[in-house]
């Protein structure tokens, strides 16, 4: 049988679509770019737009192939699984525990030929346990955590997700072995709060598992995909300012620049304990790329406290900045409160975006001239596409057929959003698996 799978959303859902994928190919299911017999959407909800997208995706699907059997699968059908199941061709509804047991659910319901719902309360439930031996793109994605226990006053995913689980040590070490192995030089450890990794741990936190990686031979790259301010510990600079394979990027969610805003989000720090983090940050790496998410609009956010975001953005030089406007959702504390109307939103995220691009080519113009080495992920309009360590988004034109493991390349031209650079040497040590799986996909994240 053939089967296509669809992610919506964050580097979590990646993962564990991965996982699926590879799961169903050794079981001995067809990946397809076509019209397939079974369809798995992997569904987000973390804004209301997140929401509708999902929904929208499973009826566009439906009506593009009406004789595909669909899974609907994550965030949304976690808390929405009493609708999902209704939707025409629905014959397996999961939220977000029992993915990695999809194949043999599918294969019930061929037998059975009986609608599986399996959705279930996660706020007391332990870690999944998924492995990838391969990965579809140049940087492998490594699960490390899942859910969280903040409860931000405006943010659904503490329900969606549950409670604060980790991965086995051994089990990341011997994964991330294998991923290296394969061919894929930097790894990026993910979660919905990765940084709280080990909270149930005894004696094994998220310093000491950053300890244990950088220490496995071949690994090049080590990034984190997002970590909470506050999980920055003395123990994790430590481990950036002595090791150069942790790589010159954090993305360090701020949310609002506001203390009055922060405090009703709930946000687990202020705005002088940020930038006082940064500064530690930046004394040990001082051109450290630091890129983050904004929320705004949130209610209560008055044009002054809007101005006051922007200054604190200002004076933190973000290399990047996500900007979201406020999204209510039903059973968050927020969604209690007056709501901010949307041409204002709409305003506030062009200002923020502005701001940004004025940032990030500020930040860009810094690297001019200089020599710095990219893992190529795209191959694209005779261009190279990919990446620096400290994530500059870099294009170079193609020197040779086939996309190589890394080039090091001389950065010549800002041409905003990328850098465009020369290339001076060309390194192949990736194995032909990843290389011939990676050509075949062709995406590129920026």
């Amino acid at each position: 049988m053939t089967f296509q799978i669809y992610t919506l959303g964050c580097k979590v859902n990646t993962y564990e679509s991965n996982v699926i994928e590879e799961q169903l190919q050794k079981q001995g299911y067809q990946l397809t770019d076509g019209p397939a017999d079974i369809v798995i959407i992997n569904t987000c909800t973390v804004t209301n737009t997140a929401d509708r997208k999902s929904m929208k995706m499973i009826h566009r699907i439906h009506k593009e192939y009406p004789q595909a059997l669909l899974v609907v699968i994550g965030c949304m059908s976690q808390i929405r699984a009493d609708e999902v199941k209704e939707l025409p061709n629905v014959i397996i509804v999961l939220g977000n525990k029992y993915k990695s047991k999809l194949p043999a659910l599918i294969e019930q319901y061929m037998h059975d030929r009986q609608p599986i719902v399996l959705v279930e309360d996660l706020m007391q439930t332990t870690f999944e346990t998924m492995r990838l031996d391969n990965f579809n793109r140049t940087r492998a994605f490594v699960k490390i955590e899942d859910g969280c226990e903040n409860f931000c006053s405006y943010c659904i995913i503490p329900y969606s997700r549950g409670n604060v689980r980790s991965k086995a040590p051994l089990d990341v070490i011997d994964e991330v072995k294998t991923l290296v192995k394969m061919g894929h030089h930097e790894i990026v450890l993910t979660g919905i709060h990765t940084g709280h990794y080990g909270a149930e741990f005894e004696a094994y936190q998220f310093a000491d598992l950053l300890r244990d990686l950088l220490n496995i031979p071949g690994l090049e790259r080590l990034r984190i995909s997002s970590i909470e301010m506050n999980e920055i510990t003395d123990e994790v600079l430590q481990l950036l300012q002595s090791s150069s394979i942790l790589v010159d990027h954090f993305h360090i969610p701020l949310q609002s620049g506001s203390d009055s805003i922060l405090k009703a989000m709930n946000r687990k720090y202020d705005k002088q304990a940020f930038i006082e983090k940064v500064a530690a940050i930046r004394k040990v790496r001082p051109r450290i790329s630091l890129t983050t998410d904004l929320i705004v609009g949130f209610p209560g956010e008055t044009e002054e406290y809007f101005l006051e975001t922007l200054d604190t953005i200002r004076h933190l030089k973000f290399s990047k900045i996500h900007v979201f406007p406020y999204s209510k959702r039903q059973g968050t504390k927020a969604a209690l409160l007056p709501d901010i109307d949307g041409t204002t939103k709409k305003q506030r995220v062009r200002t923020v975006l502005e701001l940004s691009r004025q940032l990030e080519q500020e930040y860009m113009t810094q690297f001019l001239g200089e020599t710095v080495t990219v893992i190529p992920e795209v191959e694209r309009h005779g261009y190279w596409l990919g990446h620096t360590g400290n994530y500059l988004a870099v294009k170079v034109p193609v020197t040779k057929a086939g996309m190589p493991d890394e080039i090091t390349v001389v950065l010549n031209e800002v041409a905003y959003p990328y850098m465009i650079g020369e290339v001076k040497k060309v390194s192949e040590h990736q194995s032909s698996e990843v290389a011939d799986k990676i050509q075949s996909e062709q995406k590129l994240e920026i």
